[in-house]
């Protein structure tokens, strides 16, 4: 049945007579204050929460670091399951490098920001333990992996591994108490070494063969204790023989002249405004500078070097190198394998321990906690 013009009409009118009689709610004034109390809390929360997200910023950004020690290539100086506070004020601070979310490792991809690096006190000097970049990887530098090492060589340095031991500018290297290197320990008579025993000074036994030599990972103390022991004949360092080819599967041109890393022959650490000589008997030592880290194309055609189009002899060195090595020496991949660390790299000093957990006795290691890392 249709409906009429004006029956519509009366609806519309109707309708919307009933929705302007509705009453409006009227706020009371004890309502109003606690809205607007409640306004003035949550700009207040927020007021702070973007002051405190600045600080923290800033402070990660340009004082203070914290890492967490992942592996054991730097026992027993530093922990599995350490905590660390690195300063980064000690080299100097490094302006932003990527844009990405404050306070996570997420980066917007394929944007890096011209930087600079702040004044430090000081500059890293042999022996530091310092974080840096992981050179070989590829990204801004600011997003790679954080390591952690010994500088055992810096700028100018003459290194060289002779059976396992460091000799630096013609000196053995300085010992440090917590240094672990893999030793060979013979028994007399057959007689078993008592694991739980071996652990008590440190050592940890990796692999036995027959019954009277053991391959154990000790400290120099620790490897003088067992050597007194009565039931120990003698105590020597593992040393890879020179022609084992540990390197030649591994992806990195640094070590290509390199059988292992218990030699290596006498390298003096690249530093800046140091003129080398292009040869294709070095360029695995010098590759990764010249093309990865400082930015030039190199061909090499019929023995000759090509930079950047032109011939060239010689090349300049544009930044300083450091050569890291973990304390843990026969469990840890570092420049011996990959090659040296740049300066634009380098992320800080290795400060404080702050917390330590014991992920075998599912604990904590209370006797770390607050410790210093320098002396």
């Amino acid at each position: 049945m249709a409906t009429s013009p004006k029956s519509v009409n009366e609806k519309k009118v109707s309708s919307s007579s009933s929705g302007a009689s509705r009453p409006k709610k009227v706020m009371t004034p004890e309502q109003r204050a606690s809205r607007e109390q409640a306004r003035h809390w949550a700009k207040e929360w927020l007021d702070a929460f973007i002051f405190a997200l600045i600080v923290a910023v800033v402070l990660r950004t340009f004082l203070f670091g914290s890492y967490r020690i992942p592996t054991p290539s730097m026992e027993d100086t530093l922990m599995t399951g350490d905590f660390l506070m690195v300063s980064k004020v000690a080299y100097g601070a490094r302006t932003p490098m990527t844009i990405g979310i404050p306070l996570t490792e997420i980066t917007l991809p394929g944007v890096s920001l011209p930087w600079v690096r702040l004044p430090g006190f000081s500059e890293v000097k042999r022996n530091d333990i310092f974080v840096f970049n992981y050179p070989i990887e590829s990204g801004p530098i600011s997003a790679k992996t954080n390591y952690i090492k010994r500088a055992v060589g810096i700028p100018g340095d003459t290194l060289e591994i002779r059976d396992k031991i460091l000799i630096v500018n013609g000196d053995t290297e300085e010992m440090h108490e917590t240094l672990r290197r893999h030793h060979l320990v013979y028994v007399r008579n057959r007689i078993r070494l008592s694991p739980s025993k071996v652990k008590e000074t440190g050592g940890e036994i990796l692999q036995t063969d027959g019954e009277n030599l053991y391959l154990i990972n000790l400290t120099a103390d620790a490897a003088a204790t067992i050597g007194s022991w009565p039931e120990v004949d003698s105590v020597r360092h593992f040393v890879l023989p020179n022609e084992y080819n540990e390197f030649q599967q591994r992806p990195f041109s640094f070590s290509k002249n390199v059988a292992n890393h218990d030699h290596m022959p006498p390298i003096v650490i690249p530093f800046e405004g140091q003129v080398i000589e292009l040869q294709e008997s070095t360029w695995p030592l010098y590759q990764d500078i010249i093309t990865r880290y400082e930015k030039n194309d190199v061909e090499i055609r019929e023995g000759l070097f090509f930079l950047n189009g032109q011939p060239s002899q010689t090349y300049t060195i544009q930044q300083d190198y450091y050569f890291a090595m973990g304390d843990n020496r026969d469990d840890s991949e570092d420049s011996r394998f990959w090659g040296f660390v740049p300066a634009d790299h380098v992320v800080g000093k290795a400060w404080l321990i702050y917390f330590s957990w014991d992920k075998e006795r599912n604990f904590p290691r209370f006797e770390r906690i607050f410790s210093t890392i320098h002396d």
